[in-house]
């Protein structure tokens, strides 16, 4: 049984230096913040106020601390505020991490429209420095009709869980997509050598199984990870990938899998060229989820069931991440609160501070996080700044 509110009111985080927390974090023209800096404890952080006061941007800036285009998919020119005409933004943060402190910087310079990564200082070759200092899960709620929408956001999703435990999965995927928009414009030119083709196409399909293969390996350890809160108060999801390759890879070794791939794309050249598109890929792959205590695929669940599957999934995925990497996640939960029922929100609650996490929460309501107590730290969002409050305030 989930403990009470007045219980949970005492917990207090479990010494666990194996996890991430951001200590200080600045933002520069990020967003509706023209200037931030933000100086925390390590606990949990609860940002409440108005929509639009500036929540959801504090947890895209976070997420900017990892490798990709954060929980929003944003385009670079989408987080720069209107007043700053060029362009520039910048997101500084020191980071806890199992193995000491490290400084992390990512934006933009005047000047350059490609986004920059600095580690204690010193520039960095791309995005992927920043995954060994810091990973992140998050829920949004965009994400609530996951399980009804098209396959891009599922896979999305599954991608970014691969990225929490395998953060060379980034580097496969931009591979990959390179390779695939090479070869479609020289079919869409009409001018491909055939030799040419075949090499691409040779390459195309190495890394197509190398992405499959580990999204499959993803899912297989997700429902391992999932398994272990069997009797929570969130039920159990199970996960699938659905594709070519995927599908393929259970009935084959690798290496037959690229020659078929190979095989294919080869046959699918005039169509492919046609059509402006590549027909097969694991750029067309989707994730399947079932609520497994009611062997029921998550898109015929009520709208309250997915929910909980989809925290299923978060709590999963952050118990594995720190299983494989040594370390907690931050988590990320963009106005979570309000759709949960007392109990099942004492009982996340209850979750996450056993998990040593630090756990960044949003919402209008206050009161919504009432059980965490002095547990957590709290701030109040408007119109782009912050003022810091007390859970009894909050009372």
């Amino acid at each position: 049984m989930p403990q009470s509110g007045a219980a949970l009111a005492d917990a207090r985080l479990k010494p666990n230096p194996a996890r991430l927390a951001i200590l200080r974090m600045a933002l520069t023209h990020f967003r509706n913040y023209d200037s931030l800096s933000l100086e925390l404890d390590g606990r949990p952080v609860v940002l409440t106020g108005a929509n639009g006061a500036g929540k959801t941007n504090l947890l895209e800036a976070v997420s900017l601390l990892t490798p990709g285009r954060g929980l929003r998919n944003a385009r670079l020119e989408d987080l720069v505020p209107h007043s700053a005409s060029d362009g520039a933004w910048g997101i500084a943060a020191a980071v806890e991490t199992p193995s000491g402190s490290v400084d992390l910087g990512t934006g933009v310079v005047a000047g350059d429209k490609r986004r920059q990564v600095r580690v204690d200082g010193k520039q960095a070759r791309g995005q992927t420095a920043l995954a060994p200092y810091c990973s992140a899960v998050w829920l949004t709620p965009q994400m609530d009709r996951l399980f009804l929408d098209g396959t891009e956001e599922r896979r999305r999703f599954l991608d970014r869980l691969v990225f929490g435990t395998d953060p060379a999965h980034a580097g496969r995927l931009t591979a990959y997509q390179n390779t695939r928009r090479q070869r479609q414009r020289l079919l869409s030119e009409g001018r491909a050598d055939p030799t040419w083709l075949d090499a691409l196409e040779r390459t195309l399909a190495q890394r197509a199984v190398a992405i499959a293969a580990a999204r499959l390996d993803l899912a297989r350890r997700l429902d391992i990870a999932a398994a272990v809160d069997d009797d929570g108060p969130f039920p159990t999801p199970r996960v699938a990938v659905l594709g070519d390759a995927e599908q393929w890879l259970g009935e084959q070794p690798a290496l037959a899998v690229e020659d078929r791939l190979a095989d294919e794309w080869r046959a699918n050249r005039g169509g492919d060229a046609a059509s402006g598109q590549t027909s097969l890929g694991v750029h067309r792959s989707d994730m399947a989820v079932w609520f497994a205590g009611r062997d029921m695929p998550a898109a015929q669940c009520s709208t309250g069931e997915q929910k909980a599957l989809l925290i299923g999934l978060i709590l999963a995925s952050a118990r594995l991440t720190a299983a494989e990497r040594g370390a907690q996640p931050l988590v990320l939960l963009d106005e979570i609160a309000a759709h949960l029922d007392p109990d099942r929100r004492v009982a996340l609650y209850q979750r996450l501070l056993d998990s040593g996490a630090q756990v960044w929460l949003t919402g209008t309501e206050p009161n919504l996080f009432e059980p965490l107590g002095e547990s957590a730290q709290y701030f109040h969002v408007a119109n782009g700044h912050l003022t810091a409050t007390t859970g009894a305030a909050l009372s």
